[in-house]
């Protein structure tokens, strides 16, 4: 039987007779990474939006999944705010108003998928990544804002096929 390796045995201690718990007898070791302040619950509801925006910032797709922004003029308010913060940027992960946002262009299009501020950046870039792919196939490689409008029933196919409620 292979041995686990414990925090105390990379911190060089001696890990002598391994404590007893109350779990039924079995021995407790110390875990190898310490554990984080306040985990967080697992959750399948990892995306609050995904967003299509032209190179104006105006939206041709946007599905939000949560009630994080209810109205309508608080979705077009958040939207004008992350165009105007990512539109000119090089990077692809922006945090803004306690949100991970990651996002890419193409051509004339902007993609966004939204997610909490503790959420994991790179399940957010996987979706992010699988819509793009998604799109490119199904737009023939032409991942441009007149084939997206003319194939918007595909386009709203992908994404709810993509991102089933959050």
């Amino acid at each position: 039987v292979p041995k686990i390796q414990t925090w105390g045995d990379l911190k060089g201690e001696d890990p002598g007779e391994p404590t007893v718990g109350l779990g039924g007898g079995q021995p407790q070791a110390e875990p190898l990474w310490p554990q984080p302040l306040s985990p967080q619950e697992p959750s399948l509801y990892t995306v609050k939006a995904l967003l299509i925006l032209d190179s104006l910032g105006q939206r041709l797709l946007a599905k939000y999944y949560d009630g994080t922004f209810p109205t309508a003029k608080e979705q077009a308010a958040f939207e004008r705010s992350i165009f105007s913060k990512t539109h000119r940027a090089g990077g692809e992960i922006a945090c803004l108003e306690g949100l991970t946002i990651v996002y890419r262009s193409s051509v004339d299009l902007f993609f966004y998928v939204v997610g909490g501020c503790r959420e994991n950046e790179l399940m957010l870039s996987a979706v992010l990544t699988c819509l793009l792919d998604a799109l490119s196939h199904l737009l023939r490689k032409e991942v441009e804002k007149r084939w997206l409008l003319d194939n918007m029933e595909g386009t709203f196919l992908v994404v709810d096929e993509i991102v089933d409620r959050g």
